[in-house]
């Protein structure tokens, strides 16, 4: 199977919305109905690409019909979709500001200059962004808040960031279940 060239993530499409092919989208622009602009949006399935036809706002996510879709069977099909556009879509940040992206396979380095490991993704699950690292010396991954407590200088043109884990972090916080032992009081 091909490789998709995926670009930059705009948003997910979750559960449908009522019976009329609507589906929910948790957007990830600063403005959440931006989303709508950028039509149309590539999506983690081969050959599927989305163009949004209404959108409006719900709590915290884009309540959207898209071209195509008219029944909840078909919304139905769609939830878990990645949606994507392309880097050249999208304007130059300015000199403070950057794409999420641009933080994968950056290096992570601590104060002192050592490698740490590499960015290998950028979560986040309800609360704040976090950086999902892979260590350089044992290959596991572990989770860093992305903060400026934490993660206090950027160079991204540098290939690089400076990170202070907070003291423990490392050895307390395992990233795979496997990872955590048993409980034996249990």
């Amino acid at each position: 199977m091909a490789k998709l060239n995926k670009g930059i993530l705009m948003g997910r499409i979750g559960a449908a919305h009522g019976i009329k092919g609507e589906v929910r989208i948790t957007a990830f622009t600063e403005d959440p109905l931006a989303i709508a602009d950028y039509d149309p949006l590539e999506t983690d399935r081969q050959g599927l690409s989305i163009s949004i036809a209404k959108a409006r706002l719900a709590k915290n996510v884009v309540i959207a019909t898209l071209k195509g879709v008219s029944d909840r069977n078909d919304a139905e099909k769609l939830n878990g979709v990645s949606l994507y556009v392309s880097r050249d879509r999208l304007d130059e940040p300015d000199d403070d500001e950057f794409y999420h992206a641009d933080l994968i396979g950056l290096e992570v380095r601590l104060a002192d200059g050592a490698v740490l490991g590499t960015i290998s993704a950028v979560e986040n699950f309800g609360s704040d962004d976090l950086l999902d690292v892979k260590l350089s010396e044992t290959r596991k991954s572990v989770y860093l808040p992305f903060t400026r407590a934490v993660v206090p200088e950027l160079f991204i043109a540098d290939g690089y960031v400076v990170a202070t884990p907070p003291e423990g972090w490392l050895e307390d916080t395992p990233r795979d279940p496997e990872d955590v032992e048993p409980d034996e009081n249990r």
